[in-house]
This record gives structure tokens, sequence and C-alpha cells, in this order.
């Protein structure tokens, strides 16, 4: 039996009279890469952002216990004016993980410059993250979350916009992190993240319409998944 690495009961989000989400509950796997699927406007970034700590629920709770989590959201708006270069947003994982009083060591250091290879964007490290292409911005959020090593690594749309090249790196990467043993959950419209999924949660109109706990449920359930 898999253990569980988010229990998330009776989730509520209520946006002036409309509901995101309506009493959701999800179990997330531990270890695993955790896909939550469903038509716009089914609730699934909310979803994606009340277990990462982001947002709180109207009602409802969510238990992550003693794990880290990195949230990966799908765009980042940096003012033209901010003096950030991408090492500079990279390395803001590494200080998630380290916090504020204490200087980054070698294995942060390290970990950070393993991130941005992963994700190609080692050779504008020194760039500002504002001149970068919107593809770009998503590859350095994505090396972001990775250097922050993290238990719990939560991802919205890793892979949309991105050039086939850029999409397979993040896919990459999203299995990287999964094989160290990190939790990985994706909101996602892409149908090879989806393939290779562990498990699936499908929303929709802010409520759980499946949920799989195993692949064979997932590769049943891609068909009338749009």
């Amino acid at each position: 039996m898999s253990l569980t690495a988010i229990v998330a009961r009776a989730l509520t989000v209520d946006f002036g009279g409309a509901l995101a989400l309506d009493d959701v509950d999800v179990d997330i796997a531990a270890a695993s890469l955790t896909v939550i699927v469903g038509p716009n406007g089914a609730g699934k970034s909310t979803l994606l952002e009340v277990l990462a700590g982001a947002r709180e629920p109207s009602s409802g709770s969510v238990e992550v216990g003693a794990h880290s989590r990195a949230f990966v959201p799908q765009r980042a708006a940096v003012s033209e004016h901010l003096p950030l270069t991408v090492r500079d947003v990279v390395s803001v994982g590494a200080w998630g993980r380290a916090g504020a009083l204490r200087r980054l060591d070698a294995s942060d250091r390290a970990a950070i410059d393993a991130a941005m290879v992963r994700l190609d964007i080692a050779a504008v490290a020194r760039h500002p993250f504002a001149s970068l292409s919107g593809g770009q911005r998503q590859r350095a959020l994505l090396a972001q979350g990775l250097a922050r090593r993290a238990g719990i690594l939560l991802l919205d749309e890793p892979t949309t916009g991105l050039d086939a090249a850029s999409a397979e790196r993040n896919r990459a990467a999203i299995a990287h992190e999964c094989a160290r043993g990190a939790t990985v959950v994706c909101v996602s419209h892409d149908d090879r993240l989806i393939s290779d999924a562990d498990h699936l949660v499908e929303l929709d109109a802010g409520r759980v319409r499946v949920a799989h706990a195993s692949p064979e449920g997932v590769r049943a359930a891609r068909a009338p998944v749009r």
C-alpha cells in the first residue's frame, strides 16, 4: 500500500458566491506523479493552489505532515524594474529550503546549478529574468522549484506554451523528481504527461469526477478526458 503525502478533506473555495471547489476530497500518494485534469474552469488551478498552501480554502482542511512544498505557478509577473537575474530567481528555491537567516552552502549552490543545467537555462543565468521569453521564464520557475529539493512539488501547466524541446525537458525534470522520491502534482492537459502519471484526479465544475489510484486507471480514463 502506498503512503499518502497530502490528505485534503471537504475543500470549498467560494469566490463571492461562485464555488471554484465544492466539497473536494483528495488523497495524493507519496513518491508518485499525480495529474489533475478537467475542462477549463473546473477548479484545477484553485485546487493546486490550496494543496500548495498558496490559497486558503473557504472551508475544509489540507494535511501534509512534515513534507516541504514547492509551488511553481504557470506564470509569474516580474516588474521590468526589479534587477533580478535568472540565477537570482532560481536561487529563491534554495533560500526557501535554507531559510533567510542562513547563507547558501555548497550543496545549495550545486542544486541551483544542477536545476539550471537540467532546464537548459545555465547560459542565461546572468540575464535579467524580465527579459526572458515566456517559455524561458517557465523553465526558470521550474528550476526554482527543483532547487528547493522539496518533498512535494506542485506544478501548474508545466509544459503549456512551450516548444517541443522545452516541454520534453520539463517532462524529463518531472520524471527525475519522481525518481528521487518526490511527490509531484501537476495540473495539465499534456497527453504525454497524463500518460506518464501514476494517478489521475479529474475535476468538473469544482467537484472530483474521477480519482484513479493506478496507472491502469489512468490509461482507462484518458479517452474521455479533455
